[in-house]
């Protein structure tokens, strides 16, 4: 048991890393950055409880971008700041980067040394993964804004 928790503790320090770098690169205010570290250390760890749930690596991370787009929301309400503050360095511990990575070295290597049903086929997964995980990403972060923003308009 304290295996699984020092597993997700580790994992949501080494994901809050990477959402600090990105938010100081994208020059979010310095009061934001603890909250940017949470949201990167509630995505990815979301993310990977869900995959521990034996769901898919789309659907987890569907599912954690739309964690990340609701609790983004509550702080950009609370604290009035803009929402892409908090989701764009939170989401950036999801990113597929190992699959678009090893697409774009199959779509090389069959440049280089010729098309085989293989490198097509790991090509075509790796690419599908990629893009639907980042659709997933997007439509998650954006569901709950959109829901927000349709039910609690003012009448006038």
């Amino acid at each position: 048991m304290s295996a699984i928790i020092i597993d997700y503790l580790l994992a949501a320090i080494f994901s809050g890393i990477p959402a600090v770098g990105f938010g100081m690169v994208f020059n979010v205010p310095k009061e934001t950055l603890l909250k940017c570290a949470y949201g990167g250390a509630i995505a990815y760890c979301s993310r990977k409880f869900l995959m521990d749930l034996n769901l898919s690596l789309e659907l987890s991370t569907f599912l954690a971008s739309t964690i990340v787009g609701i609790v983004a929301l509550y702080w950009s309400r609370k604290y009035i700041v803009p929402r892409p503050v908090y989701t764009i360095a939170s989401i950036i511990p999801m990113l597929p980067g190992t699959y678009a990575f090893s697409a774009i070295i199959n779509l090389i290597t069959m440049n280089a040394h010729g098309v085989t049903p293989e490198l097509i086929t790991t090509f075509v997964d790796n690419s599908l993964r990629t893009i639907i995980v980042l659709g997933g990403i997007g439509f998650g972060l954006a569901l709950p804004s959109l829901y927000y923003i349709r039910y609690n308009r003012p009448i006038i």
